[in-house]
């Protein structure tokens, strides 16, 4: 009879990947294993003493909470990662909102880049590509060596997953306000305090909504932003601020656009910030006009 360990984790030792610290650091966020309880090796006969098993193993069955990939008869595209995200969802740990926040935010590109499904462009930092960068510089080091790497990406991974979950539920605080605001049917949004408002806007109709700019303060200031057409097109906006603003600063703004209080506003006229609401709500009027011309 195997010796079971409850609160455990199993994965393969060596080298490692976001997909098997991502799963792992799930698992210590919503309190189902110990972090003193994680084995790293490929010996079965010690695996098979874990309660949860990830990307070693040759076997995906959520029942017997054995999450690989590897293996030909499994033909899906998760990882380790996004198997125990469809894990905490099935098991009713997570809600439905949740999962698909974490999944669009992190676990997707995740999966695609552990499964060769997603080749990033020169340049670009990813978060798989972070966690393998606490992996030794040297093949050659010892087992140990690989064992602090992983330990220490864990720690920033769950750390990761802690700042994701906060925002998720900040975000879920303000969708009332994101709400009320749209209701208003008007060509922005104002707000009369800072919040994040994109992606309630979004999932709440936003597509269709008529507004063209976000007005709220921004530390100090007040900031005057371009909405997206859409959620998939963040970098993009409905209508640009005014051209003979773009780059433009203190009095060189204040002499293209007539209002007082300008701060700057940015060449790509997504976004300008105001010193006052007042200044601010005029430069929006005046976005406005000119957009409708």
């Amino acid at each position: 009879m195997v010796d079971y360990i409850p609160r455990s984790f199993g994965t393969h030792d060596g080298s490692f990947h976001a997909d098997e610290v991502t799963a792992c650091a799930f698992l210590i966020l919503y309190d189902l294993i110990d972090k003193d309880k994680i084995i790293r090796t490929r010996d079965s006969l010690v695996l098979d003493k874990c309660e949860f098993v990830c990307d070693v193993g040759g076997e995906y069955v959520h029942e017997n909470k054995r999450f690989d990939h590897h293996q030909k008869e499994y033909q899906g595209f998760l990882s380790s990662a996004g198997m125990i995200l469809k894990y905490l969802k099935q098991s009713k740990i997570m809600d439905g909102a949740t999962y698909n926040y974490f999944n669009r935010c992190l676990v997707k590109g995740v999966d695609a880049i552990d499964n060769g499904r997603l080749n990033l462009p020169l340049g670009t930092a990813s978060y798989s590509s972070v966690i393998a960068c606490f992996g030794p510089t040297r093949y050659t080091e010892s087992e140990q060596v690989f064992d602090t790497g992983f330990h220490r990406a864990l720690e920033f991974s769950l750390g990761h997953l802690e700042r994701l979950l906060e925002k998720h539920r900040y975000i879920k605080e303000c969708r009332s306000s994101v709400k009320e605001v749209m209701k208003q049917g008007k060509d922005a949004l104002i707000f009369s305090e800072a919040m994040p408002w994109m992606e309630s806007f979004f999932s709440l109709g936003g597509k269709s909504h008529p507004a063209k700019f976000v007005v709220m303060p921004a530390g100090e200031h007040w900031k005057l932003r371009g909405i997206p057409p859409n959620a998939e097109k963040k970098m993009k906006v409905r209508l640009d601020l005014p051209i003979t603003w773009a780059g433009l600063s203190d009095k060189e703004l204040l002499q293209a656009s007539g209002v007082e209080g300008g701060v700057f506003c940015h060449k790509g006229r997504f976004i300008s910030i105001w010193e006052t609401k007042e200044q601010v709500l005029k430069a929006l009027e005046l976005a406005l006009r000119k957009g409708k011309k």
